[in-house]
């Protein structure tokens, strides 16, 4: 989860009300990234220290300087970089081998077919990563603030979701529905939570209908970038094939997507994915959606045995 000018956020969404939820300044070998206050803001290091040294890789690439950190930090580092007048953003990822190279094809396909992705910048020995360090073109735009640039942003995850219909699962992941019946994938780790926790996330996961596909797996507007017309989705770390209906789950009410589940539901079953993927990484964090999760099926199920009353 990278937060960047080209991959991150300050904060998961609030599903409930569409905010940013605050998160924890994260140590990073020997420097510590805290938020700068307001919202929307690019978050900068308030204490810089050797770094250099760390990102030896990046001599794969001649001219690429680096600026400052730049918050991400729950689960990678990212650097603002320049190459002469241009603005880079360097991500060091932790994922393996295998997953990243699915990963950044899938980038390579998106970008091909029009669909706005970060443009990686490859090593002069045209590798598209060294040892994780992925070099990408800087993006520019604003975060999405009117129902009008929502739909634009539905539009975009709706045509990726028809592009990579079929394609394959990105490789140590789990779909929802897999998960239904195993404990671990991606992030996921259902065998270390506890039990009514993991009965709760396969209840909020079980209503989820709909064709698989690649999913982003993280839309939230710190993730988006617009610029006229043009929406750029970003950080695609926790991307993997599954239900189209979770990249709608933090899109404002007002805004109508193409799923097959209830609102409700499918806000129900986001909040249910991000405390089980944030469990072992992110564990204050995962604790507090999953509190929200319990909330949410508590007053489902209140609703439901008021209808049932009135019926009666």
């Amino acid at each position: 989860m990278d937060r960047s000018l080209s991959a991150g956020r300050p904060g998961h969404v609030d599903n409930l009300s569409g905010r940013q939820l605050p998160r924890p300044g994260v140590a990073s070998g020997d420097t510590t990234l805290w938020p700068v206050d307001g919202p929307g803001r690019n978050l900068e290091l308030c204490h810089h220290g050797p770094m250099v040294s760390r990102w030896w890789q990046l001599d794969a690439w001649a001219g690429v300087d680096l600026v400052r950190p730049l918050v991400g930090g729950h689960r990678n580092e990212v650097m603002l970089a320049s190459r002469g007048n241009q603005q880079l953003v360097v991500r060091r990822s932790k994922r393996s081998f295998e997953s990243l190279a699915w990963e950044l094809s899938l980038l390579e396909h998106l970008l091909g077919h029009g669909i706005g992705v970060p443009r990686v910048v490859v090593a002069d020995d045209g590798r598209r990563h060294v040892d994780g360090v992925v070099v990408s073109q800087f993006v520019e735009g604003r975060e999405p603030s009117d129902s009008l640039d929502w739909r634009r942003v539905v539009d975009t995850l709706t045509a990726m979701h028809e592009l990579t219909t079929g394609w394959p699962q990105r490789p140590g992941f789990a779909s929802s529905r897999q998960l239904l019946n195993t404990d671990r994938g991606g992030d996921v780790r259902l065998d270390a939570m506890p039990a009514g926790a993991v009965d709760a996330i396969r209840a909020a996961w079980q209503p989820m209908q709909g064709p698989e596909c690649v999913v982003h797996g993280d839309v939230g507007a710190s993730n988006i970038r617009v610029d006229g017309d043009r929406v750029t989705l970003l950080d695609w770390d926790e991307a993997r094939v599954d239900l189209s209906s979770f990249d709608f789950a933090s899109v404002p009410e007002e805004v109508e997507v193409p799923a097959a589940t209830s609102r409700q539901a499918l806000r129900t079953a986001g909040v249910a994915w991000e405390a089980a993927t944030c469990w072992t990484a992110e564990p204050d964090y995962a604790a507090r959606r999953l509190a929200e999760l319990y909330d949410r099926q508590a007053s489902m199920a209140s609703a439901n045995d008021k209808g049932s009353i009135s019926i009666s």
